[in-house]
């Protein structure tokens, strides 16, 4: 009952009045992003859902477009501008997906969408992890979020899968706020966020 209809009442509920609240947030953040990116302040990114079905991601923009020589863009430590470390440390860069949990295509508690290319590379019981509808935060964002390995946060959002209830997001929940706090796992090292995914090395 919890999987089906009490959690997505709740996400619309929570991500409505989180949005209202954080209102005055958004908008700094989106002023500060709009002079430091030079007009751009969102992020758009398609992104697989529940049952990998494909919709469109917001967040706000923390890095810039910067280009080597052969047209190709920078590596993202290169590009990360410096407001948007500070956005990414406090997580800043997440609110707008409050509108895709309105909208309901995430969850405020789930695996993370990731990118599309990452669906063919998946084995059979990595694949589970979009059996339910990614979320803002989850179980791997909560226990090591991009400082652990793939394997490990593809194990962690199964496991989530199969456990998902109301008292596991209200304790995802309540770690993301301490983990947001002191910053914890926020990039692997020697990276601004996360390596690619290339397949498990399982398989």
């Amino acid at each position: 009952m919890y999987r089906y209809f009490l959690k997505p009442l709740l996400d619309s509920c929570i991500a409505l009045v989180a949005f209202i609240f954080l209102l005055p947030v958004f908008m700094v953040v989106f002023v500060f992003l709009l002079i430091t990116n030079s007009g751009s302040s969102f992020f758009y990114q398609l992104r697989p859902g529940k049952h990998g079905t494909i919709f469109k991601i917001i967040k706000f923009k923390t890095m810039n477009d910067k280009k080597d020589v052969n047209g190709n863009l920078l590596a993202d430590d290169q590009r990360l501008t410096k407001v948007g470390q500070i956005i990414r440390k406090t997580s800043f860069d997440e609110i707008p997906q409050l509108l895709n949990v309105i909208k309901g295509d995430m969850s405020i508690v789930g695996p993370r969408p990731l990118l599309p290319q990452y669906l063919k590379l998946y084995s059979k019981q990595q694949a589970r992890r979009h059996e339910v509808k990614p979320g803002i935060t989850g179980w791997a964002q909560v226990n090591g979020r991009n400082a652990i390995s793939w394997e490990e946060k593809f194990q962690l959002d199964v496991w989530y899968v199969e456990h998902q209830s109301f008292l596991l997001d209200l304790k995802i929940i309540f770690k993301t706020f301490k983990k947001v706090f002191v910053s914890e796992g926020i990039s692997q090292e020697g990276q601004a966020t996360t390596t690619f995914f290339k397949g498990s090395s399982n398989e």
